[in-house]
């Protein structure tokens, strides 16, 4: 455990308590104030009558409550006092606490382990599951993208303004998975339990830099062509043009193609006639495509890091040639 508590206590990774307080106490606040408002929502959505007359919050309504309220000075006294005791809490924090400066970088010498800030570990450990380009490029700026065009995939007019489960399911158990499991757990896991050579170590477990672990990584195409029909994988002859290269990559990666054709051209469109039919229905083709794509996007990785850590599975399509895996 001793080795567990100086990655906890190192001055790079202080604000990681910080961190999980702060988000298991707003997760908790969030849901609770969620809870309250949908028992009032189903009280009111039985009682028409009541609903009529009955105010919207979860408190008891008070007659002293003013109905308009002035910015100034209400609202900029509270927003001023917490300033004030941010900068209070930054300025106890950098007397206390070292920052964690090292000397100027050296070419000859790469430490091990090589860690990014603790606010990108979640993109490093990602590396383990994806290609570098897709992991480093492509996920970050669909997770910006997608986040931009939720006021645009947005068709619910409940909800908002007001914590509710009940009006928005869907949106809610997305966005806490997305965020509590594949960002927070990511970095979680990259701070306290990958050490040298980017092993994974135990909370009791040494973080020896000389541990070895037999890795057998493995492409999906070796699974099929090798493993399942004992033959080895085609090879592009010498010499050969584009497009014979083109349809010998094609039938080299044809599970791979067939796996992903199916994950991200059939699953939509399935889901779209079944479970997300009324999705489809109110957001329409172009709305529900991009919602579908950056969705399967987002559940691709933990279902990367399942058959890394169950077959070793590296990657599903692997075009070195081009400079492609997946």
């Amino acid at each position: 455990m001793e080795h567990f508590w100086l990655q906890f206590s190192k001055p790079d990774n202080v604000p990681l308590p910080i961190l999980i307080v702060m988000v298991v106490f707003f997760t908790w606040l969030s849901f609770r104030q969620a809870f309250r408002n949908d028992r009032i929502i189903k009280r009111l959505e039985a009682n028409p009558a009541l609903a009529a007359k009955h105010h919207r919050k979860w408190e008891p309504y008070h007659k002293s409550w003013a109905k308009r309220l002035h910015v100034w000075p209400y609202l900029l006294r509270i927003e001023l006092v917490g300033c004030l005791a941010l900068f209070t809490f930054l300025l106890i924090w950098s007397i206390f606490l070292n920052a964690p400066l090292e000397e100027p970088a050296n070419p000859a010498f790469t430490p091990n382990p090589s860690k990014a800030p603790w606010y990108f570990l979640g993109l490093q450990e990602m590396l383990v599951f994806f290609d570098p380009a897709i992991a480093g490029v492509i996920l970050p700026a669909l997770i910006i993208v997608g986040l931009m065009a939720i006021p645009y995939l947005d068709f619910n007019p409940q909800g908002s303004g007001y914590y509710t489960i009940r009006q928005r399911r869907f949106a809610y158990l997305v966005f806490q998975f997305g965020f509590l499991q594949l960002w927070i757990l990511l970095i979680l896991i990259g701070t306290f339990f990958r050490g040298p050579n980017w092993n994974f170590f135990g909370p009791y477990e040494p973080q020896d830099p000389h541990k070895v672990l037999a890795l057998n990584n493995i492409k999906l195409s070796e699974y099929f062509w090798v493993i399942c029909l004992d033959r080895g994988l085609p090879q592009t002859p010498s010499g050969a043009g584009v497009f014979r290269e083109l349809a010998s990559i094609a039938r080299r990666e044809i599970a791979g193609l067939v796996v992903l054709g199916a994950y991200f051209v059939v699953l939509p469109f399935v889901l779209g006639r079944t479970l997300l039919r009324d999705f489809r229905r109110r957001m329409g083709v172009g709305r529900y495509v991009v919602m579908s794509l950056l969705l399967l996007m987002m559940f691709m990785l933990p279902i990367k890091m399942i058959l890394r850590w169950t077959l070793n599975l590296s990657y599903i399509l692997s075009i070195p040639e081009y400079f492609l895996n997946f």
